[in-house]
């Protein structure tokens, strides 16, 4: 998975920065599929992890004394703006960006489908992905260990086959869907596990 992956991180991008563009100031404040971050602090996060670096990653580490959980929330307040339209003009500026943090270049696409699903559907928004990105960002997901922000372990336990693409990656019972349902439920979003079927389903809840 090499440099053709940016096109697709870009088109992501974009199209998310498109949809923020539509919000009201209340709506930067709804709640996120990720526990604890308002859709605000998701977009500032993706600020941050498009303006990240290799080694501006490990020096961030570092600074919260090797805390993946501390790094992500002095990463928003950073790069959260005082108002919606700051931070959304900050993700404007950095989208273009092909900087990366460590780890494969395939976790770009996990970031900006997952975080993009983590925005959206509380809202209501439909996005239609590009299947390449989202068929990619599982792959990817699937084959990181947990340490590495992946679900390697699960897919130890659990395999993940999807409905709409030919993928199918793991060992185990069966579970069955879109691969976006499969990426968001591998990721911890139990907003799409209703979106599940087979014998695997229930080792996701």
């Amino acid at each position: 998975m090499g440099s053709d992956v940016w096109p697709l991180v870009h088109a992501e991008r974009a199209a998310l920065i498109g949809d923020l563009a539509l919000l009201e100031d209340a709506q930067w404040n709804a709640p996120s599929l990720c526990e604890g971050w308002t859709v605000h602090d998701v977009a500032a996060h993706l600020v941050d992890t498009a303006r990240a670096t290799r080694l501006g990653f490990l020096l961030s580490m570092a600074r919260a004394r090797f805390d993946f959980d501390r790094q992500n929330a002095q990463g928003i307040a950073r790069e959260r703006g005082a108002t919606p339209q700051e931070t959304l003009a900050r993700l404007r500026a950095a989208a273009p960006r092909t900087s990366t943090p460590p780890g494969p270049l395939g976790t770009r696409l996990v970031e900006e489908v997952v975080h993009g699903e983590d925005i959206r559907r509380p809202l209501g928004i439909e996005h239609a992905y590009d299947p390449d990105a989202v068929s990619r960002a599982l792959r990817t997901h699937l084959e990181l260990g947990a340490s590495m922000g992946g679900a390697k372990e699960l897919a130890a336990q659990v395999r993940f086959t999807a409905t709409d693409a030919d993928l199918a990656i793991g060992e185990g019972p069966e579970v069955r869907g879109s691969a976006l349902a499969l990426l968001l439920a591998a990721s911890g979003r139990k907003a799409a596990l209703s979106e599940l079927d087979g014998p695997g389903a229930a080792r996701l809840g």
